[in-house]
């Protein structure tokens, strides 16, 4: 396993970058920029904010900018019109858009490689600072969705199997048709009406994580109101993923249970439970708990925008919306370095946990 896991991590690195540079190709085409994303605000802000962007950058900057090379600089801008030359050369300046591409691409991969991930452009601040602040919020929801999921999911999925046929299982399957064809957003939206002020109740809070006043109360105190404000975001997660999971774990049981194995273990007397227990859920269970790294994962990174968004929780995909939209690409890439790092790393994580649930696998053995 060990000669495994190096070459697996090995693979990362080239992985890695491929994906880093097929993002940053399609940046370079893709219409929009920063710098158009500042210019737009120039012309809708030409006051205040002009006089703001050309007091930031005094000196060497604007000696090193020529009026003639910044008019022919300026003329790719749609936004640039009308406005003066030399700030147009400032803010690419400011941005790192008056060098080349691959001179970019060179000092980010640079970066990555000591990971320093830069600064954010429009919120000049250290990238990594900024993931690691809203890194909690979005931990909270998945961590907690997961387990949840996780609880629910695999008895529900094993009482469906032992039952299969029977009316709890197609009641049950209705409930779980019922959840997966509902959005997670939607159910959020739900919740917020009937529970969080919306029109009828006002049980639980609709914005962050603890309660204004509590940063100084007791630990226990701290836990209860994190508890209550993780209520609603968290159900309206587990929602639209426990099906998948319940359904998952119903057919793999009875893949298990009609084969040729339990018929033996029933034939030399074992009971029901230790059937069931003892020898088919190791292998039922394989594709289930192996796959908990990248289900967190998923849901960690992809799953919680819209419901973050709703319940006001200022976490890693919405901090991923607001840089897409706001082309702060070094705040796109960063946050894609640690994604996909993450990502890749859990795929190794993954099947180790295979060889911990079961030992018979032996990846170094294949060919």
């Amino acid at each position: 396993m060990g000669a495994y896991l190096l070459r697996r991590l090995a693979l990362v690195v080239p992985t890695l970058l491929g994906i880093i540079l097929i993002n940053f190709a399609v940046t370079q085409f893709a219409p929009g920029g920063p710098v158009e994303q500042m210019l737009a605000e120039l012309k809708g802000n030409a006051g205040s904010t002009l006089g703001r962007i050309s007091g930031e950058s005094q000196g060497e900057t604007r000696a090193a900018q020529r009026p003639e090379t910044g008019g022919s600089e300026a003329s790719k801008y749609r936004g640039a019109r009308g406005l003066d030359p030399t700030i147009v050369a400032e803010i690419e300046k400011a941005f790192g858009f008056d060098k080349p591409w691959y001179v970019r691409l060179g000092d980010m991969l640079w970066g990555y490689a000591r990971f320093d991930l830069g600064r954010s452009l429009f919120r000049d601040r250290p990238v990594a600072g900024l993931i690691l602040e809203k890194m909690p919020v979005s931990i909270s929801l998945g961590l907690w969705s997961t387990l949840i999921i996780y609880l629910v999911s695999i008895p529900l999925g094993i009482r469906k199997a032992v039952r299969d046929g029977s009316r709890f299982d197609l009641w049950t399957s209705a409930v779980v048709l019922v959840g997966y064809a509902i959005p997670g957003f939607l159910f959020a939206i739900l919740l917020v009406v009937l529970f969080a002020g919306g029109s009828y109740l006002q049980w639980f809070p609709l914005r962050g994580l603890l309660s204004p006043g509590m940063e100084g109360a007791s630990f226990l105190a701290r836990a209860v109101d994190y508890a209550w404000h993780m209520v609603l975001p968290t159900l309206a997660l587990v929602i639209g993923g426990f099906a998948g999971l319940t359904m998952l774990t119903k057919n793999s049981f009875l893949e298990e249970i009609h084969k040729q194995y339990t018929v033996t273990a029933r034939a030399k007397g074992a009971g029901e439970t230790r059937v069931l227990y003892g020898h088919v859920f190791r292998n039922a269970m394989l594709l289930i708990i192996a796959g908990f790294p990248a289900a967190f994962i998923g849901i960690l990174f992809t799953g919680a925008l819209l419901v973050e968004i709703i319940f006001s929780l200022d976490g890693l995909g919405l901090l991923g919306f607001e840089a897409a939209m706001r082309r702060d690409y070094t705040l796109m890439f960063g946050t894609l370095y640690i994604f996909t790092l993450l990502g890749l790393v859990m795929q190794i994580v993954g099947d180790f946990t295979y060889t911990l649930v079961d030992p018979r696998i032996d990846f170094e053995a294949r060919r």
